[in-house]
Order: C-alpha cells, then sequence, then structure tokens
C-alpha cells in the first residue's frame, strides 16, 4: 500500500508546497483536489491544486515532473459535487467538470478520479435512480474510453440542515453499492472506501471489504467518534453532526488493526490517503499540517 494524504485539507498551499510537504514527510502519494477556480460554500470543497479547465499536455509534463523530482505520486484526482442534483443545468455543470477532471487524469496517467454519486436529498433511493441510470452509465463509459476508473466515495454528505433528510450522496451503503454495480458492472466503475462513513451509521466497516475488495479503487483514511450519550439523547433520526465526530486516525472509533488486518487479505495494494476533518487540528495551517504528520505516524504501523 501507499500512504498519502488528501490536498483539500491545504488549501492556502500551491500545488508545488503541497508536493515538497509531501515529499519532505515521506509521504508516497497524494490525491490531488480539482475543483474549478473559485470559492465554495462547503468545509473542503473549492480546492483547486490542478486547474483541469483547458488543461493541456504541456501542464501534464509540468505536473508529471514536479511529481517525479519529488518522488510523490497521484493517488487520484478527487473533485466531489452532486451529479444527481435535482437541478438539472446544475448537474450538467458537474458531470462536465468531471469528464474533464477525467481527461486531465488521463494525460497525467492518473488512474483514479474520486466523486460523489450525489443524490436529490429530499427524494428516496428508489425515486432517485431513474436519475441515476440517465447521468451515470454515460459517464462511467467516458471514463473507460479514457483509460480511467471512477472511485465513488461512499460518504452519505447529510451533515448539514440542507442536506436533510436524505444526504447529496446515494452511494452511502453495501446494499446500494450492490445495487449500483447490478445496474453498472463496468470495472471502471468502483468505491474510494471510507471506514468512519460506516461507523456513524452503526454499521460494519470491515464486513464490505471481502465482497467489494475488486472495487476498492482507493481508500480514505479518516476516523470518527461517536458521542453514545448523545446519541441516546437525540436517535440516529437526528442531523449526524449532533452525535459524531470526525477525528484523526487512531482518535476514534475506528479499529485500525481490524481494518488494515482484512485489507491486506483482499490483496489491496493501493493508496491509502489520510483525510483531515477533525475541527481540533483546523486553527492553522501549522496545526493542519501537524495533523498529516500525526496521522502518518500512527498509520506507518499498519502501511510497510
Amino acid at each position: 500500500m501507499k500512504l498519502g494524504f488528501c490536498s483539500a485539507i491545504l488549501p492556502d498551499l500551491s500545488l508545488e508546497q503541497v508536493v515538497e510537504f509531501a515529499s519532505a514527510e515521506g509521504f508516497d502519494c497524494v490525491e490531488l483536489m480539482c475543483w474549478p477556480v473559485g470559492e465554495a460554500e462547503r468545509r473542503y470543497a473549492g480546492v483547486t491544486h490542478i486547474d483541469v479547465t483547458g488543461f493541456r499536455k504541456s501542464d501534464a509534463a509540468r505536473v508529471g515532473d514536479l511529481l517525479a523530482s519529488a518522488g510523490v505520486e497521484i493517488s487520484g484526482l478527487g473533485y466531489y459535487p452532486n451529479p444527481l442534483a435535482p437541478d438539472a443545468a446544475e448537474a450538467k455543470v458537474y458531470i462536465n467538470h468531471i469528464k474533464r477532471v477525467i481527461r486531465a487524469a488521463e494525460q497525467l496517467g492518473v488512474g483514479v478520479v474520486n466523486t460523489f454519486v450525489g443524490r436529490d436529498w429530499t427524494r428516496s433511493v428508489d425515486a432517485n435512480w431513474p436519475v441515476f441510470k440517465r447521468r451515470w452509465p454515460p459517464l462511467v463509459k467516458f471514463a473507460e474510453e479514457h483509460g480511467v476508473r471512477i472511485g465513488i466515495e461512499n460518504c452519505p454528505m447529510f451533515f448539514t440542515d440542507d442536506e436533510w433528510p436524505g444526504g447529496k450522496n446515494l452511494a452511502y451503503c453495501p446494499a446500494i453499492w450492490r445495487r449500483m454495480f447490478k445496474e453498472i458492472p463496468s470495472r471502471s466503475f468502483g468505491l474510494n472506501y471510507d471506514p468512519s462513513h460506516l461507523v456513524w451509521q452503526q454499521m460494519d466497516y470491515v464486513k464490505p471489504l471481502r465482497e467489494f475488495a475488486g472495487r476498492i479503487f482507493h481508500v480514505h483514511a479518516k476516523d470518527l467518534r461517536v458521542d453514545r450519550e448523545r446519541l441516546d439523547e437525540v436517535g440516529v433520526l437526528a442531523n449526524p453532526g449532533d452525535y459524531h465526530t470526525p477525528k484523526l486516525p487512531g482518535l476514534g472509533d475506528v479499529d485500525w488493526g481490524r481494518f488494515f488486518s482484512v485489507l491486506t487479505d483482499i490483496g489491496y495494494d493501493g493508496p491509502v490517503c489520510v483525510e483531515v476533518e477533525d475541527r481540533a487540528y483546523e486553527r492553522s495551517r501549522r496545526r493542519r499540517q501537524a495533523a498529516l504528520k500525526q496521522s502518518a505516524a500512527f498509520l506507518r504501523q499498519f502501511i510497510a
């Protein structure tokens, strides 16, 4: 496996500075964020370390030379919008940018683009399904044609009241993954697996690894602490932010030894990228960089 981090936590650093930091701290790879240039309201969104708009071969060569000189790889390109947004015009903007990210990944020789399936959060899974069937098969076919795999992160995207009640990402549980892969059997369609999102849903985060072994293209290393006393007060139907807190690996409820034990059993040898969303470490750039260093120190006991 290769240890890396998601660049979204370093929005104030340039691509060159992110790569320099990764190299200095002994990271093998970085998942580089590719949002359209501009601001975003959502935390960790809107970060652009590679601007894929108008991305050319010369840009790919420049980025490739930078990474090669630093001895750091790109684990994947990341862009996490809502392609199933109920406003079709809005969704088209997201889908078109995902295609730009896919083209850039092909030019860079990067095999994975990470994103969300999306969802109309006001409607049920079944009500979303016809839209999924219209929008996603052509996008996966596009990825196939460009030699790129799409890794869907399993985050439900339900953290704020504007995402109530269903969250903005359909691909949050094994039953839906199974249904997705039956609908789109392409081997270019898989998962960017984050165990923490299953923890707060009160689900086994290790069991799915075996069934979906061939579909796990990328792994996010993020931990999570469930406040059991608070959960007893508000229940699972409350806004999930009322009873859980994202934490650095080793500071939450994920049993990382158990998790990596099965990852090695299934033969996973891809990237494991630290995703920092721990507010206790966000007060300054120094603290955010320290969070990455601390997470790496913890995870290296599991990654040879």
